[in-house]
Parts: structure tokens; sequence; C-alpha cells
């Protein structure tokens, strides 16, 4: 196990095989009011020590593809795809090997621990059933392993602290509690979901340098689902922004704010509060509309009708998540095929193969901006 005090930290190389590789998801619901289509075909790959965030709206699919991929939706859930972690399948897979996966090799730390923690044990109790579930410890060593793990996600005094209940802990440390029990086994992926949702700044910070300790010691590979897009800015290496079930965009960080091509990205980026542009009379602009609840994928862009740039073309048939430069390199330019405005297609073309969008026209920060603010 790796100690808090080891010294030798272990350097991020995004390289080789995925840890964990999703292919083709999806996620349908039966309510009572009828189906609902939550995720629609999502490929995601995740590297050893990789930080890829998620981002998008309530409603757009984020939480659900996190919850989907070790099998924790609900009996009204059905997924389709592939979801291989170190090269098992998960997807289909007995409740035994899921249950092994749990914690083991896979674990989440949700967005209210109040509501995920027992209230009824103490911290050190409730980490401790993780190591003795799943490593065979004793009570007593568990017990002591738990200290360990406090001290880890620093929570001052570790000792008195694995003796208390969650009501004696602020938001900030019982989030830090959620942390030390994913990470008690050292999982290979860890899925946070949210977890710095309704943490005041400076919590905040200590929770996102707790993540970011743990990557860089423990090598962890970390899904990180948000709404919020200055925590993406500050943590992770990847983004995938998500509307409607679909991805719409995917880039490394810099990449994406520096340009974005998804209208529905750029939308979100001019709604984030920009320090001096927003601290007078100048409104955020909001992006109109709500994210729809579909009972099936259409065979369209789904976010035509909130689109400024939206025409017949995107009501007509939906776009593919690809990068221009890639067509243009391998000479297969059917993805752009229905591209007609110039300037669109070498915008396309110029974009790194790593950046990847769903656009019939894609645009630039720039245009996109003065799009969204009616300039």
């Amino acid at each position: 196990m790796i100690s808090p005090g080891r010294a030798e930290l272990w350097i991020p190389q995004h390289a080789g095989s995925p840890v964990l590789e999703v292919r083709g998801l999806s996620v349908t619901f039966t309510t009572e009011s009828g189906t609902v289509s939550a995720v629609d075909n999502v490929d995601l790959s995740l590297a050893q020590g990789e930080i890829v965030g998620i981002v998008g709206e309530s409603g757009c699919g984020k939480s659900v593809t996190g919850m989907s991929l070790a099998g924790l939706l609900p009996d009204s859930a059905r997924v389709c795809g592939s979801v291989r972690l170190q090269g098992v399948e998960l997807i289909g897979a007995p409740q035994s090997t899921l249950r092994a996966a749990r914690g083991q090799d896979i674990a989440y730390v949700f967005q209210e621990p109040m509501s995920s923690l027992n209230p009824v044990l103490t911290v050190g109790q409730q980490i401790g059933e993780v190591l003795q579930a799943h490593r065979g410890l004793s009570r007593k060593k568990a017990l002591a392993r738990a200290v360990e793990l406090l001290t880890l996600v620093g929570i001052p005094s570790p000792l008195r602290r694995v003796d208390s209940y969650p009501h004696q802990l602020s938001g900030g440390m019982r989030q830090r509690v959620m942390i030390a029990m994913a990470i008690a086994c050292e999982p290979k992926v860890l899925v946070a979901d949210e977890p710095t949702t309704a943490l005041d700044v400076t919590v905040q910070a200590g929770i996102l340098d707790v993540l970011r300790e743990l990557r860089d010691r423990l090598g962890t590979t970390i899904l990180f689902i948000t709404h919020d897009l200055g925590v993406i800015a500050d943590v992770a290496d990847r983004v995938m922004v998500m509307y409607a079930g679909r991805v719409v965009e995917r880039a490394p960080v810099d990449e994406l704010f520096a340009r974005p091509q998804h209208h529905y990205t750029a939308g979100l980026l001019v709604a984030t509060p920009t320090p001096g542009r927003h601290a007078g009379t100048d409104r955020l602009q909001e992006i109109p509309g709500l994210v729809p609840v579909l009972s099936i994928q259409p065979d369209a862009c789904t976010f035509a009708e909130r689109c400024p740039a939206a025409d017949a073309q995107c009501l007509a048939s939906a776009p593919a998540l690809t990068s221009g430069r890639h067509m243009a390199d391998s000479g297969d330019m059917t993805g752009m095929a229905e591209i007609t405005d110039v300037a669109d297609m070498a915008n396309m073309a110029s974009l790194p193969p790593g950046h990847l969008v769903a656009c019939w026209h894609p645009c630039g920060q720039p245009s996109a901006q003065r799009r969204w603010a009616g300039t």
C-alpha cells in the first residue's frame, strides 16, 4: 500500500492501453410516462493517471454515464454498449464480478456526502468496512489504515476524527472522508460526480488539491463530472462536453477553452462569470431554452432548437463527432460532405486530431462569443 509519507511520486504517462475504455454506451429508462433516452452512443477512454472531465447542464447524461460504468443504475435502466475496465467487460457481467470491481478497481465520490455516509457509523468504521470486504483486513488493521487514509486526504487530527460521526464533521471534511473511502483499495479508476458542489471556494480548492495529489501519488485515473467549467479548467487534462445524452465536443482542456467549436460549448463559456466583465451592469449571457427530455434520439442535432447558428441542415441529420484535420489527412471527407460553408470547412481542417466536434457549422471562440453576445 502507498503510505501518506511516501516521497516518490508517480509520473503521469498518458500512453499505451487505456485503463477504462467505453464504446457505444447507450442508456434508456422505462418510466410511467414512457421510455427516456439518457445516453446515446458515448465513446470514452481513460489512460492511467489521466483526469478527464465531463461537463454539461443538468439532464445532459453526465451522472448516468458515470453510474452506468459499474452497473449502479436501477433496474428500470437498459444499458447497451461496452465498458472494459483493464480488459474486463462490465456490461452484462454477473453481479459477483461487479461487486468485486466496485471499490477495488473502480470507486465513486458522490455529490452529497451527508446523504452518502451512514449517520449511525463512525467514519472510521465506514472506511474500514471497505478494507475488510475487499482486502480481508482485521477490524483493528482496517481502523489503523483508515487513520492513514484520513491523513492522506488532509483531515486534521485523524486519530480523533476517525471516531467521529458524519454529522460532527464539516461539509469539506465529509467530502474528504468520501474520497478516503473511495481510494481505500487504491482503485485504478475514480469517478468523482460533482464532488465540489455546494462547497465554498476555499474548501473546493482543497478538494481539487487532494484529487490532484492522489493522481500524482497513486497514478489514479479520474473521471470528473461537473457543470463548473472553472473547476474543469483547473483540474482536467481532457474535456468531454455532453448535451442531451450525446458527446458534442471532446478536446484537451487548453484547446477547448482556447478554441471551442460547438455552439453549446461556446454558450457555456460565455455564461461563465468573467472577472471584470460581470462586475458591473453587464449581464451573464444565458442559453435560451432547456435541455430536452427525449424518448428516442432523433436523426438531427439535438441542440438545434437552442442554437443561434442552426439551419435546415441541422434539423435534417445528426452530425458525427469527428475532427476535420483527421478527415483531410486521411482523404476521407464524407464527414464534411454536407458542410458547405468554406470558412466552416477551413476551421474544421485546422483542428488538431484530438479535438472532435459534432456540428455542421463549427465555430471558433471569437465568432461564437459574438453570436451568443448578439454583437
